[in-house]
């Protein structure tokens, strides 16, 4: 999709600006000049420099395809980078926010996190910026993270991706939207909602599902659907919600179309099949993979991406038109 907000045109000028930093770098440090053997041959080689210990902590649900794709690119830039990456997640807020406390106090070099709950990740933050310890924020929190001293923010602006999210249910012609929470609370997924229904202009309705129990969700969407027969457009926040959608809409026998945040393999054959109509992509691989290659810039050469300005890496419209581009890098595992 088309996105020329002045946000959106800086973040790509930064995104340029830091790929250029990254290529100077990688040629002063990598050695041998041969290429590591990884999946989808991702990596050029392993920075000489320093071995430095970052720990990533999230609030990504075990098992939940798209993490498996932020952790990917985080260990994708690892590897390059010589980087010890130590992961670790939770979704509760304040267990979270034990993680990034245990990592302050394991004295790891530097940290990213995710800011979904931003009150309770607050005094962990507080705690690493007091220690020294360089934290950058990721995939949610863009409305949180300039007041914590986070030094750089990587992800999608939810309010921009809802509203254009908004937008094609608009244009697609829908009448009454469902749009669905997996993870109840989080800022991000409830800004995405919000800009839903700015951006479509009529009903929007807001469903809160366990994403932790896909059978719940299942059946939690499915009755629905069977109470309103008038609902045709279901969006969901995450591709393995939007398949048990299309499952609800099937048992249901409702006509509801289905529009979805973000990707994964199986979204893919979803979309060319045309169970889902489109899927807004945040590009969740290079999320983990400019988190991780951001801190190696700063502990090795004091560089700071974004100006003190969110890094966007979406949005953009995947959907019948565009998804045999997509479809080779979804197999690979990074899309």
């Amino acid at each position: 999709m088309n996105a020329p907000s002045t946000r959106a045109k800086t973040a790509t000028r930064i995104a340029a600006i830091a790929a250029s930093a990254l290529l100077a770098l990688t040629a002063c440090s990598a050695t041998g000049g041969k290429p590591r053997a990884t999946d989808g041959g991702m990596n050029a080689g392993q920075a000489d420099t320093p071995r430095f210990t970052v720990a990533m902590v999230t609030h990504g649900p075990p098992g939940d395809t798209f993490w498996d794709l932020i952790r990917k690119g985080a260990e994708t830039a690892a590897a390059k980078d010589n980087i010890d990456l130590k992961y670790s997640a939770d979704l509760q807020g304040p267990e979270q926010s034990n993680l990034v406390q245990n990592a302050v106090d394991s004295k790891v070099d530097a940290l990213a996190i995710t800011l979904a709950k931003p009150d309770a990740l607050a005094g962990g933050v507080k705690s690493a910026v007091a220690a020294g310890i360089p934290v950058v924020a990721f995939n949610a929190g863009i409305d949180a993270w300039q007041a914590m001293g986070v030094k750089a923010y990587f992800g999608q602006d939810e309010k921009i991706s809802g509203e254009a999210a908004g937008k094609r249910l608009a244009s697609d012609g829908a009448k009454k939207v469902v749009c669905i929470i997996q993870d109840q609370g989080n800022v991000a997924l409830e800004s995405r909602c919000a800009g839903v229904k700015a951006g479509f202009g009529g009903a929007v309705e807001n469903l809160n599902v366990n994403g932790t129990d896909m059978p719940s969700v299942q059946a939690t969407i499915t009755a629905k659907l069977q109470q309103d027969p008038s609902i045709d457009y279901l969006v969901t926040l995450g591709a393995p919600i939007a398949l048990a959608a299309v499952q609800s809409a099937a048992t249901a026998g409702s006509n509801a179309k289905i529009g979805t945040f973000d990707t994964n393999a199986e979204l893919v054959d979803a979309i060319k099949s045309g169970k889902v109509q489109w899927a807004v992509d945040q590009q969740p691989f290079l999320q983990g993979y400019l988190a991780v290659d951001s801190l190696w810039l700063y502990l090795n050469n004091r560089n700071t991406i974004g100006g003190n300005q969110p890094v966007l890496t979406g949005p953009a419209f995947i959907d019948t038109s565009n998804i045999d581009a997509i479809a080779e890098y979804a197999k690979n595992g990074t899309r």
